[in-house]
């Protein structure tokens, strides 16, 4: 299975204060919007995503259709074909997409200590270009 682009997505209290606290562990501010409360913050090819008052918990997100560094790839495994494997392994989704779909689309399940794994394609499907 391949899953795409890895980086964490945390839940914080302050993004201004969880933002300082980053860059001073080196990381820099890539993406995202603070006016919207969310930043993108990359070191090497570390990625951790700030994300303020948009979600409970911490997610473990992978973006398929990108490398580490949001490149598209030509080629990939599009989130739909995800979906259908993890359904003929057995494994519970807490949010689906839809199979039949090309664009952009996401889904979500949960590992067995209930941490939240969200895999979220921004591109389009591959045969659909």
């Amino acid at each position: 299975m391949q899953l795409g682009a890895f980086s964490v997505s945390l839940a914080v209290k302050d993004l201004a204060t969880s933002r300082a606290f980053y860059e001073a562990l080196g990381f820099s501010v890539t993406g995202g919007d603070a006016a919207q409360n969310w930043l993108v913050l990359r070191n090497n090819g570390i990625v951790v995503g700030l994300f303020q008052g948009m979600f409970e918990g911490n997610l473990l997100t992978f973006n398929p259709g990108w490398d580490q560094h949001k490149q598209e790839l030509a080629s990939f495994q599009d989130v739909r074909e995800v979906q259908a494997e993890l359904d003929a392994k057995g494994i519970a989704l807490t949010a689906r997409t839809d199979p039949d779909g090309t664009g952009p689309a996401y889904l979500q399940l949960a590992d067995p200590d209930g941490n939240v794994i969200l895999i979220d394609q921004h591109v389009a499907r591959p045969t659909a270009r």
